[in-house]
C-alpha cells in the first residue's frame, strides 16, 4: 500500500525553500540596496546592456520570485488555518498574480515530493488529500452572527432545471460571492455516483435544500434525512462531497430514495381568481422541527450560462421546467420585446404599456364613482381588476414597462405613439414615424396585425385631450371582419350607442372612407397655406390658432377603382400626417408580408415583427376604451333616495389574524414597507424583493403559493427565474429578521404543507394592515357612536399611505384601491358622526379623504352639502371648482350631473332649500 508523505516533511521542506533565498542573497551581499547615482542611471539609459544593469535586474528578479513564493505559502497557510479554525478573514492575491502564485506553489510541491522518498506508483496528492474544508463554505448567515439550527427549514417549491448560477442565498451578499470567485479551482477527473441509484436523480439549482427536495420528490419534507444519508460522502463531479446537510453545491446530482409506497400527493387548490386567497392556512405550523434553511454554495468551478432559465422566445408555451405545478395560475410567456397572448397573438411592450395606461385610467374612473358606505366586514382582498381576463397579463407587463403608479392620475405616455411592432434591434416602431407613403398588409397574419394596429392607434393618447388623440377612419365591413361575429358595435360615440365616434369613424363603404380622407387632406392643405408652413407638425407647435389636427389613419380594404385616389392621399402622408393602411395587396404602396406569428418578410431593420391580436382581444380593448370615454354622465346623487345602496365593487371577506402585542416583528405595509423590531427599524440586509414578498403575504393572511408569489411580483420574468428570486427573497427575509430580533428559532414566514402556501406567522409578525381592518370591523359591529368613532380614528391613524408605496408592482394596484376605499369609507362615517355637533371637523375629515383620493365625487358632494347647511356658498363653489380641476387631468372628464345638482341645491337661498327639504 502506498505511503502518505508526512505532513511535517512537507512543511519542513516548504520552510527551507522559503528561508533559503534570503540566506543565499545575504551571502552574496544582495541584501543591501546598491547606491545609485544620477550619472549611473543616465548611463544605463543610454547603454542598458552593462554588467551592473544586468546584476541589478537579477537582484530585483530574485527578490520578486521570493516574494511570490512567500505569498503562495502564506495563502496556503491561510486556507489551512481557515479550514481548521473557521476564520473569516479572506486574503486576495492581485488578479494577474494568482496564476503565477499557483504555479509557484505547484512547483514547490513537486520539488518537495521529488526530494522526499518516492511514493507508490499511481497515487498523487490530488488522490489522497481531501479538498480543503473551506471550499464547502461553512454555514454562517453573516460574519459574527450565530449559526442557525441544524435542521432544514419548511419546504419550498423546487425546480429540477439545470443551473450553474451563484447561490440563491449567499451567506454574505456583499463578500462571499467575490470570495468564491477569487479562490483557486480544484478539479477532479471523474465523479463518483452513489452506489444506490434506484431512485430519481435530481440536479441541484440555486435555492434548493434537502427539505424542499424531500417535500417535492418524496411527498414528505421530514424525509430529508433519507436523501442526506443516501448521498453522504459520495464525491460529486466538482470534487466535493455532501458532508453537511446545510451545504449543497449548485450542479450536484443527488439521488432521491425510491418510495416503497407512493407518497400521498399534497392537495393542490384550483388556480384562484384575482384576489382570491383560497382556503385559509392553519394559524400555526404542524410540521415537526422548523430549523433554518440549508445554504447552497456555488460550485467552485468556472460558471456557465444559466441553462435553467432561458428567455422564453416569442411564440412558445413558456414551459421551462420539468416539474409541473398544478396550483400555478396561467401566465403568458414574455420576452425582451413583447408579450405572447394565449390566442397565438403577440404584442410589443409599447402596445402593452398603452393598454396598461388605459387600464389605469379605467381604475381611476371606477374610483370616481365608488360609493362610500361601511361594509359588513373589512377585507384584505383587492378590488376586482377592470381588465378583461385575456388582457390581465398584458396589463401587468405594461404596468412594469411604463412605471405606472396606483394613485396618480398623471399617466405617463407610452414610449412611442401608436406602437405597432419592433425592428431588428428590438426597438419600438411607431406607425406615425415609419418612412414612405403608407403600406399594405398581406399574408396570413395581416388581419391579426390590422387588429393590433387599430388597438395601438386608439389607445394612444387615451389620457390626453381629445384634440390630440389619433383618429381612425374605416368601413363597417372591415370592422366587422376584425371583431368577433357576436360583438355589438357600440360604445365609442358620444351617446354610447355605436363605435362611430370622434376617434373611430365607421363609414358605409370604401368609397365613403376614401372621400372622407380626401376631404381631410384638402382641409389640412388649406391650413398649411393659411399659416405658410410645410407640415402639420409645424402648425401644431404654433399657439396662434385653435385647430390642432391629430394623426389621421385610413384603414380600408383594397379596391382597384380607388387605387389612384389612395395613392394621392399617400403622397401627402408625411406633410399632412395622413396614414393610409390597406388590408391586402395594393399597387403603389409598400407591402409588408406578415406570417401568422407576426414576423415580417420585409426589411428586418425597418420592421422585424408586427403586433398581432385576436378578435376577442380587440373587442376587450374597445370595451375598455368605451368605459373611459369622456361623456356627460348622470352620476349618483347622495341625497337621492333611490341611490342609497352602495355601488362599490364587492370584495371577498378574508379574516385577518388578531393583534399580538408580543410579536417580535412589526410590519408596516400602508405607506412605504418597513420592518421594525424591539431594537428599532431594520435598515440593512433586507433585499428589495424581500420587502415586496412581505407585503404580498400581508395582503394574503391565508398564504400564497410560491408560483403565485412569482407571478405576482415578477410577471415580466421567466417563470423559473422568478421562482428562484422569490425563494431567495424569502430566505433573506428570514435571515435578516432572525438577526434583527436575536432569535434563531422563529421562521417568521411559515409554510403550510396542506395547502402549499407560505404565510406570515401571526405569532411572530404583526401587520398594520391587519390592525386597520380589525379596527374597521369593530366599528361596523359597534352600536355606540363613541366606540365607533374611536375605532375609525384608530383605523385612519394606521393608514400612512397607499399599500406598498414605492413598490408599484402591477399586483399592488387593486389591493391599494381596496384599502384606500375602505379608509375613505371610514372618513365618510367619521364625518357623519361629527357633522351634527362639529361640522368643521367633519369637513376636515372629508378633505383629508380627498387628499387620499382626489377623484371620488361622493366626497365632494358630502363636503358641499355640509357647507350648504352652514350657509357657506363660497365654500361650495370652491369645492366644485377643485373637483373640476382634478377631473380635468382625467382625460378631460367633468363632474357628473348628479354632483352639479348637489352644488346647485346648496347654492339656493336657505329658505328655498328648507322648503325643498320639507
Amino acid at each position: 500500500m502506498a505511503k502518505r508523505v508526512p505532513a511535517i516533511a512537507v512543511h519542513t521542506a516548504t520552510a527551507v525553500l522559503a528561508l533559503a533565498p534570503p540566506a543565499l542573497l545575504y551571502q552574496v551581499g544582495w541584501l543591501t540596496v546598491p547606491a545609485l547615482s544620477t550619472d549611473q542611471l543616465q548611463a544605463w539609459v543610454h547603454q542598458p546592456l552593462t554588467a551592473g544593469f544586468i546584476a541589478m535586474l537579477g537582484y530585483a528578479g530574485a527578490w520578486a520570485l521570493w516574494v511570490l513564493l512567500m505569498a503562495a505559502v502564506t495563502n496556503h497557510a491561510h486556507r489551512y488555518l481557515t479550514a481548521r479554525l473557521r476564520w473569516h478573514l479572506t486574503l486576495h492575491l492581485p488578479g494577474p498574480l494568482q496564476a503565477l502564485a499557483a504555479a509557484l506553489l505547484g512547483t514547490t510541491a513537486v520539488t518537495t515530493a521529488a526530494a522526499l522518498p518516492a511514493v507508490a506508483h499511481g497515487h498523487t496528492a490530488a488522490d489522497t488529500d481531501p479538498p480543503p474544508a473551506d471550499r464547502a463554505t461553512p454555514i454562517r448567515d453573516a460574519p459574527g452572527q450565530p449559526r442557525p439550527p441544524a435542521d432544514p427549514s419548511p419546504p419550498r417549491q423546487v425546480s429540477t432545471a439545470t443551473s450553474t448560477t451563484a447561490t440563491a442565498v449567499p451567506p454574505s451578499p456583499t463578500t462571499d460571492s467575490a470570495r468564491h470567485a477569487s479562490q483557486p479551482v480544484l478539479t477532479r477527473t471523474s465523479a463518483h455516483p452513489p452506489p444506490h441509484t434506484s431512485g430519481e436523480m435530481v440536479r441541484v439549482v440555486a435555492g434548493d435544500n434537502l427539505w424542499d427536495l424531500a417535500a417535492e420528490h418524496l411527498g414528505d419534507a421530514t424525509r430529508w434525512r433519507e436523501i442526506y444519508a443516501l448521498n453522504r460522502g459520495h464525491r460529486q463531479a466538482n470534487g466535493y462531497a455532501l458532508t453537511n446537510p446545510h451545504t449543497l453545491h449548485v450542479g450536484w446530482k443527488l439521488t432521491i430514495p425510491a418510495q416503497a409506497t407512493p407518497a400521498p400527493a399534497l392537495p393542490r387548490p384550483e388556480p384562484p381568481a384575482a384576489g382570491n386567497s383560497g382556503p385559509a392556512a392553519p394559524e400555526a405550523e404542524t410540521t415537526p422541527s422548523a430549523p433554518s434553511i440549508p445554504h447552497i454554495s456555488p460550485a467552485p468551478q468556472p460558471s456557465t450560462p444559466n441553462a435553467s432559465a432561458p428567455r422564453t422566445p416569442a411564440g412558445t408555451t413558456g414551459a421551462t421546467t420539468s416539474t409541473v405545478h398544478p396550483e400555478r395560475p396561467y401566465t403568458e410567456p414574455y420576452d425582451e420585446t413583447g408579450v405572447v397572448l394565449p390566442t397565438r397573438g403577440w404584442i410589443s411592450l409599447g402596445l402593452a404599456a398603452a393598454i396598461a395606461a388605459v387600464a389605469t385610467l379605467l381604475r381611476l374612473q371606477r374610483r370616481r364613482h365608488a360609493r362610500l358606505a361601511l361594509a359588513t366586514a373589512a377585507s384584505t382582498a383587492p378590488h376586482p381588476a377592470p381588465v378583461p381576463p385575456p388582457l390581465a397579463h398584458v396589463d401587468a407587463i405594461g404596468h412594469c414597462h411604463l412605471g405606472l403608479t396606483s394613485n396618480h392620475q398623471q399617466l405617463a405616455p407610452p414610449t412611442v405613439p401608436a406602437p405597432i411592432g419592433v425592428d431588428g434591434n428590438g426597438t419600438e416602431v411607431s406607425l406615425f414615424r415609419l418612412p414612405g407613403s403608407g403600406f399594405a398588409l398581406h399574408g396570413e397574419g395581416a388581419v391579426p396585425a390590422a387588429r393590433a394596429i387599430l388597438a395601438a392607434v386608439l389607445t394612444t393618447g387615451a389620457a390626453d385631450t381629445a384634440s390630440v388623440r389619433p383618429v381612425v377612419v374605416t368601413t363597417a365591413d372591415l370592422l366587422a371582419q376584425l371583431l368577433p361575429a357576436e360583438a355589438s358595435v357600440e360604445g365609442l360615440d358620444p351617446d354610447g350607442t355605436a363605435y362611430d365616434g370622434e376617434r373611430l369613424i365607421v363609414l358605409a363603404d370604401t368609397d365613403a372612407a376614401v372621400t372622407h380622407a380626401e376631404e381631410e387632406m384638402t382641409s389640412r392643405r388649406r391650413l398649411l397655406d393659411t399659416f405658410d408652413t410645410t407640415t402639420i407638425a409645424d402648425v401644431n407647435v404654433r399657439s396662434d390658432h385653435a385647430e390642432t389636427p391629430p394623426p389621421y389613419v385610413l384603414l380600408i380594404e383594397p379596391a382597384t377603382r380607388y387605387a389612384g385616389r389612395v395613392q394621392a392621399i399617400a403622397t401627402h402622408r408625411s406633410a399632412l400626417d395622413l396614414h393610409p393602411i390597406v388590408l391586402g395587396p395594393h399597387h403603389g404602396l409598400p407591402t409588408i408580408e406578415i406570417t401568422r406569428d407576426g414576423n415580417t418578410r420585409s426589411d428586418p431593420h425597418l420592421m422585424s415583427r408586427v403586433s398581432t391580436m385576436s378578435a376577442e382581444n380587440l373587442a376587450a380593448v374597445l370595451a375598455m376604451l368605451t368605459d373611459v370615454q369622456a361623456r356627460p354622465e348622470p352620476g349618483v346623487d347622495i341625497d337621492d333616495p333611490a341611490a342609497t345602496t352602495p355601488t362599490a365593487p364587492a370584495v371577498e371577506a378574508c379574516p385577518v389574524p388578531p393583534e399580538d402585542p408580543s410579536a417580535l416583528v412589526h410590519l408596516r405595509v400602508l405607506g412605504p414597507v418597513t420592518v421594525t423590531t424591539a431594537a428599532g427599524p431594520v435598515t440593512t440586509g433586507m433585499r428589495s424583493g424581500s420587502y415586496t414578498v412581505l407585503a404580498v403575504l400581508a395582503a394574503h393572511p391565508a398564504g400564497r403559493t410560491l408560483h403565485q408569489l412569482a407571478a405576482d411580483l415578477h410577471p415580466d420574468v421567466n417563470s423559473a427565474s422568478a421562482v428562484k428570486r422569490v425563494r431567495t427573497d424569502i430566505t433573506t427575509a428570514r435571515r435578516v429578521l432572525r438577526t434583527a430580533t436575536g432569535h434563531d428559532e422563529p421562521m417568521f414566514i411559515v409554510f403550510d404543507p396542506a395547502t402549499g402556501r407560505y404565510r406570515l406567522d401571526p405569532q411572530t409578525v404583526t401587520v398594520d394592515l391587519w390592525h386597520m381592518l380589525t379596527a374597521i370591523n369593530h366599528a361596523t359591529t359597534s352600536d355606540n357612536d363613541d366606540e365607533t368613532l374611536a375605532a375609525l380614528r384608530r383605523a385612519t391613524d394606521l393608514y400612512a399611505g397607499d399599500f406598498a408605496e414605492g413598490h408599484d408592482h402591477a399586483w399592488a394596484v387593486d389591493y391599494a384601491t381596496s384599502y384606500r376605499h375602505q379608509i375613505l369609507t371610514a372618513y365618510a362615517h367619521i364625518a357623519e358622526i361629527l357633522e351634527p355637533d362639529r361640522p368643521d371637523r367633519a369637513v376636515a375629515a372629508l378633505e383629508r379623504a380627498t387628499d387620499l383620493d382626489p377623484v371620488n365625487e361622493e366626497l365632494y358632494q358630502r363636503i358641499m352639502r355640509i357647507h350648504g347647511r352652514q350657509q357657506r356658498p363660497d365654500a361650495v363653489r370652491r369645492t366644485l371648482r377643485r373637483l373640476e380641476e382634478r377631473l380635468a387631468d382625467l382625460a378631460d372628464t367633468e363632474p357628473s350631473q348628479a354632483t352639479r345638482r348637489v352644488a346647485e341645491r346648496q347654492l339656493l337661498p336657505a329658505v328655498s332649500r328648507a322648503g325643498r327639504t320639507s
